[in-house]
């Protein structure tokens, strides 16, 4: 959707034009799920979080100011409304999530050191490729597949990227770069 069409369609919204929505929900659905699960890791709740993505798009139609690229500012809404959610939460709750992550970490992280350790080895190599791309993806720090879901599915520059995350840009670059080369060793190419 171009910047012109994202314009009209909220043009359309503050008209009351529930249209304008529904173009701007086909088209984005996908990217807005993509950037909210990035922060959640939870299906149901990065759903939930989506659905009302877009009711609160309804709402502050008024806020969006033309030309400052309405990827971005969906994007920054999204991964907002992500960590607020995991605020909301118990600390019970996310005690369980981290241990959990950092379990499947550590097993990740034994394979990734294998397959550091033993390069020559067909064995190991067969092993890392076999991955799939979610478990490839699971290797990653989450800064790194957010940052790949940014670049790849948001289509979104390093700058636009650096200003979305309040990172630097040659820390984004560089986490970027970083996570493809971790890809590639798990037999994934760009």
């Amino acid at each position: 959707m171009t910047e012109a069409r994202f314009e009209s369609c909220i043009e359309r919204m503050k008209q009351g034009d529930k249209e304008g929505l529904r173009e701007i929900y086909e088209n984005y659905i996908a990217f807005i799920y993509s950037v909210v699960y990035e922060k959640v890791q939870n299906r149901e709740n990065a759903e939930d979080i989506t659905s009302d993505f877009f009711l609160k798009l309804w709402e502050k139609a008024d806020s969006y100011r033309p030309g400052g690229g309405h990827k971005g500012w969906m994007a920054t809404i999204a991964r907002n409304m992500s960590v607020d959610f995991l605020r909301k939460h118990s600390k019970e709750e996310l005690t369980d999530i981290m241990q959990d992550s950092e379990e499947e970490n550590e097993s990740r992280v034994s394979a990734s050191s294998i397959y550091k350790g033993k390069k020559d080895s067909p064995v190991e190599k067969e092993a890392l490729t076999s991955l799939s791309l979610k478990e490839a993806l699971g290797c990653l720090k989450s800064s790194e597949r957010e940052i790949l879901n940014l670049k790849i599915m948001g289509d979104f520059t390093f700058k636009e990227i650096s200003e979305i995350l309040h990172m630097p840009m040659g820390t984004v670059t560089w986490k970027y770069r970083e996570a493809i080369k971790q890809l590639r060793r798990c037999g994934y190419e760009e």
